[in-house]
C-alpha cells in the first residue's frame, strides 16, 4: 500500500492566477472550479494514480490539516466498443489522479498543498508558494475558428430512429448527441480556454483534463452530486427553450417551458430516476414535486433540485456510479437507451457526457456532468452537445436546441463572451 505524503499551507493569492503561472511546467492538469459555490480544485502534475481511495496511507504534513484531494474524470459508455476520436483516445482509463500541486478554494480559504510519494520538504512548499505570489493578472484573448457543419439530413435520419425505438416500447426518451469539428486560425492553449470559461458571464463549473498536448474542457451547469460529511446534493435538469433577447421575451420563453407538456415529460423521467436512487441510499430526502427555471447566459432549463443524509457505508464514488449516466443524459429505461445511443451515434463520446469532478481523502467532493464541452489539440477539437427525444419531439427543433447549447463551450473562444 502506498504512503502518500501531503502538505499544505495558506495562499493568500487569486487561484486562477497562481495556476496561469505555475502550469507551464506540467503537462497533466486538471480543474474543476464551481464558479456559483467555493469548490474550486486545481492541480498540476500527476503523483499517482490509483483504483480505490481505500489503496493508500496517508502522512498530512504542513501548517493546515487537509487531506490530499483527487482527481475523477471517467467517459459516459467506458464500454463502448466503437474506437474514440484520435484525441480522445489519447487519455489513459485511470480512475482517480492525486497532482504533484493543488491549488484549492472553499469556504475557509484558498490553499497551496503539494503531494510527493516521499516526505514533502518544507523548501518545496515554499518555492511553490514564492511562485504563485508572482502571478500577474490572467489576461484573455479571442481566438478565430470556424465550425464544420454536421448534416441536419443525418441528424433527421438519426431522429426518425430515435423515434422508432420509441414506437417500438424499447425506450421511452433517448438522448442523441451531435459533433461538431472546429478549426481555429491559430494555435491555442489549455489556459486560453480555461480563462475564458472562467471569466465568461456563463455560470456552472468549470472543468479541465489535459494530458500532454491533448485536452478536454467545458462549462456545465450540471451537478452529479456533492457530498459534505453525511450532506448529499443533485440536481435534475432536462427540458430547455432559450433566453429572450429581453426579460419580458424570457419570461415568456419560460412560462411556456413550465407548461409545455413534452419537456415536463423529458423532465420527470430524470426526477423519477433520482428520487429512486436517494431513497436507496439516503434518508431525509428533499426532492419537491414541481420544477422551477434555471436560468443561464443563452438558454433556460427546467430545474428539480435534490437533497438528503446519506446513509451509513454509502460513499460519494458509490452515489456517483448509481446516478450516472442519468436520463439527462442517456434516456430511459438507462441501460437500454445506451444501447440505443451505439446504434444511432457514429462515435464513442469519450469523456462528453461523463462524471468529472474531484474526492478528497475523507471522501467528501463533487461530480459534475460534462455537457456543454469539448476535447481540444493545438489549433483542432470537437465540440459536443445533446438534447432530450420523447415523443412528439421535432428534428428540427432538436438541431436548433443543440446549436444554442454549443454557444457555451464556443464561448471558450472569446474574450468578451
Amino acid at each position: 500500500m502506498p504512503k502518500i505524503y501531503s502538505a499544505t499551507c495558506v495562499l493568500n493569492e487569486d487561484i486562477v492566477d497562481a495556476f496561469c503561472l505555475l502550469q507551464k511546467g506540467f503537462t497533466d492538469q486538471f480543474v474543476y472550479f464551481d464558479k456559483d459555490h467555493p469548490h474550486r480544485v486545481m492541480g498540476l502534475g500527476r503523483c499517482i494514480a490509483l483504483t480505490s481511495l481505500t489503496e493508500a496511507d496517508y502522512v498530512i504534513q504542513g501548517s493546515v490539516d487537509k487531506l490530499p484531494y483527487y482527481f475523477s474524470f471517467n467517459r459516459f459508455d467506458a464500454e463502448n466498443p466503437k474506437p474514440a476520436d484520435d484525441m480522445m483516445a489519447a487519455f489513459p482509463r485511470l480512475r482517480y489522479m492525486l497532482p504533484e500541486v493543488v491549488l484549492l478554494e472553499d469556504e475557509t480559504g484558498t490553499y497551496l498543498q503539494v503531494n510527493s510519494l516521499g516526505p514533502v520538504y518544507a523548501g518545496r512548499v515554499e518555492r511553490f508558494k514564492r511562485h504563485a505570489a508572482e502571478a500577474a493578472p490572467r489576461t484573455r484573448r479571442t481566438i478565430p475558428y470556424e465550425l464544420v457543419r454536421d448534416s441536419f439530413e443525418a441528424w433527421d435520419a438519426a431522429l426518425g430512429k430515435t423515434l422508432d425505438f420509441i414506437h417500438e416500447g424499447r425506450i421511452e426518451k433517448l438522448v442523441p448527441s451531435r459533433r461538431l469539428e472546429l478549426k481555429a486560425a491559430e494555435p491555442f492553449s489549455s489556459k486560453d480556454l480555461l480563462v475564458n470559461l472562467i471569466d465568461s458571464a456563463a455560470p456552472g463549473k468549470v472543468f479541465l483534463y489535459r494530458y500532454g498536448d491533448v485536452f478536454f474542457c467545458g462549462c456545465t451547469p450540471e451537478l452529479l452530486v456533492r457530498k459534505q460529511g453525511t450532506a448529499v446534493e443533485s440536481m435534475c435538469l432536462a427540458g430547455t427553450t432559450a433566453m429572450g433577447a429581453t426579460n419580458e421575451e424570457s419570461t415568456r420563453l419560460g412560462d411556456e417551458l413550465m407548461n409545455d407538456a413534452k419537456n415536463r415529460r423529458e423532465h420527470e423521467y430524470v426526477v423519477s430516476f433520482m428520487r429512486e436512487v436517494f431513497r436507496r441510499n439516503c434518508f431525509d430526502v428533499d426532492i419537491p414535486q414541481t420544477p422551477t427555471l434555471m436560468k443561464l447566459k443563452h438558454i433556460q432549463h427546467l430545474y428539480t433540485p435534490a437533497r438528503a443524509q446519506v446513509m451509513e457505508g454509502r460513499t460519494l464514488t458509490s452515489l456517483a456510479a448509481q446516478l450516472h449516466p442519468t436520463p439527462a443524459l442517456s434516456g430511459t429505461p438507462v441501460g437500454e437507451a445506451l444501447m440505443c445511443l451505439r446504434e444511432i451515434e457514429a462515435y464513442n463520446r469519450g469523456f462528453f457526457g461523463g462524471a468529472v469532478g474531484y474526492v478528497n481523502g475523507n471522501g467528501d467532493g463533487e461530480f459534475a456532468v460534462a455537457i456543454r464541452s469539448g476535447v481540444f489539440d493545438g489549433e483542432r477539437g470537437w465540440i459536443y452537445a445533446g438534447c432530450g427525444v420523447v415523443e412528439g419531439s421535432d428534428a428540427r427543433s432538436e438541431f436548433d436546441e443543440i446549436d444554442l447549447k454549443l454557444k457555451t463551450i464556443l464561448g471558450a473562444f472569446r474574450a468578451d463572451s
